[in-house]
């Protein structure tokens, strides 16, 4: 019997002194979790910014290139924007317009002709 006590008081003398061994010891990998997560959000910041920033270079020298080409199509028509040139252009960006998009050409008062039908359909 005295020797369970004297085991009893060994073991929570032992708690005693290694519970706060334990409570530092736990704080500190706790403190390297936060870091090393902390470093991971860190570089993928720096991969989003290192990738917009090739997404800009690339929109820049798409930019460029269509500039080249429309330098290159104003040669063409002499130096010049035609009537018939910006016609076509405006044409060619009609492909880009959705079902919903609306477009009123004037007439030769310059009033819009109103569609009032086609919203009562």
């Amino acid at each position: 019997m005295a020797f369970c006590i004297i085991v009893g008081v060994a073991v929570i003398a032992g708690a005693f002194i290694a519970i706060p061994y334990y409570n530092v010891w736990q704080q500190e990998m706790s403190g390297r979790a936060e870091f090393a997560k902390a470093e991971q959000n860190r570089k993928i910041k720096i991969e989003e910014a290192k990738a917009n920033l090739e997404a800009e270079k690339l929109n820049a020298q798409a930019e460029i290139e269509r500039a080249k080409g429309a330098a290159e199509a104003i040669r063409i028509e002499n130096g010049s924007l035609t009537p018939t040139y910006i016609q076509y252009l405006w044409v060619r960006q009609q492909n880009d317009l959705n079902d919903k998009t609306v477009i009123y050409i004037p007439t030769e008062s310059n009033l819009p002709i109103l569609e009032s039908e086609r919203l009562a359909r």
